[in-house]
């Protein structure tokens, strides 16, 4: 039998480290969404020059929220697979709180039932109350049931 390995062992820490990094940090799904709307779209497409941006600010893809450095860039990524992938993504509507409660039952339910409806929901709850209470006084027990 050979001697443990005693380095090279972090790597599983290491790849938590960098998936968690927010230095590659892009915006989010909603937040996208929300800078698709006309007027917004307009404001990041003509931006003022920004030294510190690729292409100074220029070109700017609003789907995926990316800088690119010329015009041609911009036009050969709005070809690109990743591109249209972003766009698919995009045409769902973004999850929001409502939904998450809803889907959790707790949203609000105001549809109007017929009377048929609400009699067949009563007989059920009232059978389900009767075998209930039949399950719990004959559990098995040679003691006999006291009635009032």
């Amino acid at each position: 039998m050979g001697r443990l390995r005693r380095s090279r062992t972090h790597h599983a820490r290491r790849d938590v480290h960098r998936a968690a990094r927010t230095r590659v940090r892009v915006k989010d799904l909603d937040q996208i969404q929300d800078d698709m709307t006309p007027l917004s779209r307009a404001k990041l497409e003509k931006q003022p020059i920004d030294e510190d941006k690729p292409g100074l600010g220029q070109h700017y893809c609003v789907e995926c929220s990316k800088y690119c450095e010329t015009d041609l860039a911009l036009k050969t990524h709005q070809k690109s697979k990743v591109h249209k992938r972003r766009l698919k993504e995009l045409r769902d509507p973004a999850y929001t709180i409502a939904e998450s409660e809803r889907a959790a039952g707790l949203g609000v339910d105001n549809r109007q039932r017929g009377v048929e409806e609400v009699v067949k929901r009563m007989e059920g709850m009232e059978g389900v109350s009767a075998a209930a209470s039949g399950t719990a006084s004959g559990s098995g027990s040679s003691v006999p049931a006291q009635s009032a």
